[in-house]
């Protein structure tokens, strides 16, 4: 059965993060090293996000979330098909990794970082939340 995949706004994501069973996927290219990101997020870029499903399978499964949200600059593109990509994969019956919620960021990072919520300026694949 295909997952559903459902939109959510960046107030109700801010008040949702702070549940430790979601986790944001942040699938923009390059533009996260310079643009800045959510805090917290795992980075899973769109040009080789189809060859990284099992490993963010693997990721979400280590870390207990059960709730993903997808993110691009703007989600009309990347981050959407990239939520697609995933939910296809489960469907495929690929791996069970126990996801319960699979939603999109409505705007994206450019629309999250344009109404003031907070971001994150430091580099690596995986951000601590520190910022």
């Amino acid at each position: 059965m295909a997952k559903t995949i459902s939109y959510i706004t960046g107030s109700d994501l801010l008040s949702l993060k702070e549940r430790a069973s979601v986790a944001i996927v942040d699938v923009r290219d390059d533009e996260r090293s310079y643009e800045g990101h959510i805090a917290g997020s795992l980075h899973f870029a769109s040009d080789s996000f189809q060859d990284r499903i099992p490993n963010l399978v693997q990721t979400v499964k280590d870390k207990g979330k059960d709730t993903l949200v997808f993110h691009c600059a703007l989600s009309q593109v990347r981050g959407p098909k990239c939520a697609r990509r995933f939910a296809d994969y489960l469907a495929a019956g690929k791996d069970d990794a126990g996801i319960k919620s699979i939603m999109v960021l409505e705007r994206g990072y450019n629309g999250w970082e344009a109404s003031g919520k907070p971001v994150c300026r430091c580099s690596g694949t995986t951000c601590k939340g520190g910022c």
